[in-house]
């Protein structure tokens, strides 16, 4: 019982590490950007991934995204701070992102071209079942209380902290490589799978590596070249490079 209490905060954080790979890769850069395309088996093992750690629809997350690019920080999109204010999205990310997910509309316009498939129909649509099954596993392993612990520690950190530390963080303080109004972050990108190099990613959308410079580091990034070298992964654009002219780096604002 104490030895699993004592793994239970190391399985939650690692947990919510594995949910925020799978959607950078699979959610983010693969179907939002169509950076990627992913191999049938790898697939399905993104969406178990997800729908055991998340139990999120992929076009619901596609299609909020995709609105976020298309009306970045002016009337329309889901969760800018410029908008709400940065404590706001901070506190309320969950809030705005369930909102803009139940909208029809939305869905329509933006996530047209994700199939909803027969595995959607029969199982991933079920995003609770999802959720309790991965509780379920994770107290048969660990014990009920320390499966339960882990489990909250991970639901707490993926959806109060992660996510709103990009979508609020991301378009509030840091650094610029490219003229638009998203920042780096690079301490806070180990974090967030290379998430909060989001200036890097807003001015190369289709790209599937978000560092351009030698000191930003974007973990997704590594464990998309190991899957290409199993074959699991074709790259469909090639990543961003910053353009030799471009030596000065602007000044972050703030501390990250």
């Amino acid at each position: 019982m104490m030895l699993s209490m004592v793994f239970a905060p190391i399985v939650g954080v690692a947990l919510t590490q594995v949910a925020v790979l799978a959607t950078s890769i699979y959610l983010h850069r693969a179907l939002a950007h169509r950076a990627l395309r992913v191999h049938p088996a790898a697939d399905v093992l993104f969406r178990t991934v997800l729908w055991l750690t998340t139990g999120q629809q992929r076009h619901e997350w596609v299609a909020v995204h995709r609105k976020h690019h298309a009306f970045t920080d002016r009337t329309g999109d889901p969760h800018s701070p410029r908008l709400l204010g940065v404590w706001r999205v901070l506190l309320l990310n969950v809030y705005y992102y369930a909102r803009e997910a139940r909208n029809p509309e939305t869905l329509r316009v933006f996530a047209s071209d994700i199939p909803r498939d027969r595995l959607d129909r029969r199982v991933f649509r079920h995003g609770w079942i999802g959720l309790g099954l991965g509780i379920a596993l994770l107290c048969a392993l660990l014990g009920p209380w320390a499966g339960l612990f882990a489990a909250a520690l991970h639901a707490l950190l993926y959806v109060f902290v992660v996510a709103p530390l990009i979508n609020g963080v991301g378009h509030w303080r840091g650094s610029q490589n490219f003229d638009n109004t998203a920042y780096n972050s690079r301490v806070l990108a180990w974090l967030t799978g290379g998430e909060s190099l989001h200036n890097n990613h807003h001015a190369h959308a289709r790209s599937p590596k978000f560092s351009v410079r030698r000191f930003e580091f974007d973990p997704s990034w590594v464990m998309i070249r190991a899957l290409k070298a199993l074959g699991l992964v074709t790259l469909l654009r090639p990543p961003a490079r910053l353009p030799l002219d471009m030596q000065e780096y602007r000044q972050p604002q703030g501390v990250l």
